[in-house]
């Protein structure tokens, strides 16, 4: 599959919440296509874990990946390949806020999670 229809199932997959096979799709490019932009693909892979890590009641793990991910995605500020990364920033780390304001995933806010859209 080439890297611009990895790229575009990945936003497919975590817009529908399938965050796990979102970051699957943004692996392969990550792993095996030489992209200029390789840390912007690894902060969506952790950004798509840290929400999987929620659904699975994994604390610590969401906690975790957030910060490594907003690390990442915010030298790609204000847009990277048509998306929004201040918008996607701002969730994140009203995400991360959130998570470190409870002592579980249980109860979390999935309105708040980012959607991911092209601008061009």
């Amino acid at each position: 599959m080439s890297e611009e229809k990895l790229f575009l199932k990945g936003i497919q997959a975590f817009n529908k919440k399938q965050f796990y096979d979102a970051h699957e799709y943004w692996e392969e490019i990550w792993n095996e296509i030489t992209v200029p932009d390789d840390k912007f693909f690894q902060g969506l892979i952790q950004l798509s874990v840290a929400y999987f890590h929620i659904s699975n009641q994994n604390l610590k793990g969401a906690k975790s990946l957030f910060n490594k991910s907003i690390e990442k995605l915010v030298d790609y500020t204000p847009l990277h390949r048509g998306l929004n990364i201040e918008l996607i920033l701002l969730k994140a780390k009203n995400s991360l806020k959130i998570l470190n304001n409870n002592s579980s995933t249980e109860n979390f806010n999935w309105d708040i999670v980012p959607i991911l859209e092209i601008n061009d």
